[in-house]
């Protein structure tokens, strides 16, 4: 079983795309019940993250709460002029490992996966390996 991957299309230059069902699409399509799924962004200016996917003031207001602690100007040196960007990728991280039972993700209730981008607006990508075990 290879690694797959998930196009992600971001609108604007903050934002938390729900990919949830598109993981579960992918387990579902390799067969594997039970397992570990490895998600990675190779991305430095994007992240990802699992966060409440019922309510969606609650990504608001994640990204509103990260735009006031990294504003996205405050005298960086870095010359593209994202360094707000990298330093929220670094907060979130580029890679999630998760538990796959019954053949779904094992996630919480309210649980949901997230893509955050942070430099958008973008075309991504998640690679998504799943493992048996």
């Amino acid at each position: 079983m290879g690694i797959q991957s998930i196009e992600v299309y971001s609108k604007e230059r903050t934002q938390m795309v729900d990919i949830t069902a598109k993981v579960e699409q992918i387990i579902k399509g390799i067969g594997i019940k039970e397992g570990i799924c490895y998600l990675y962004t190779p991305h430095t200016t994007a992240g990802l993250t699992i966060n409440e996917n019922a309510d969606p003031t609650v990504t608001a207001d994640i990204l509103a709460e990260l735009n006031k602690l990294i504003p996205f100007s405050d005298g960086y040196r870095h010359s593209e002029g994202n360094s707000a960007a990298h330093i929220k990728s670094s907060l979130t991280g580029a890679s999630l490992l998760l538990f796959v039972s019954g053949g779904r993700l094992l996630l919480g209730t309210w649980q949901g996966v997230y893509f955050c981008e942070f430099d958008g607006p973008r075309q991504r990508k998640v690679l998504v390996k799943v493992v048996e075990g």
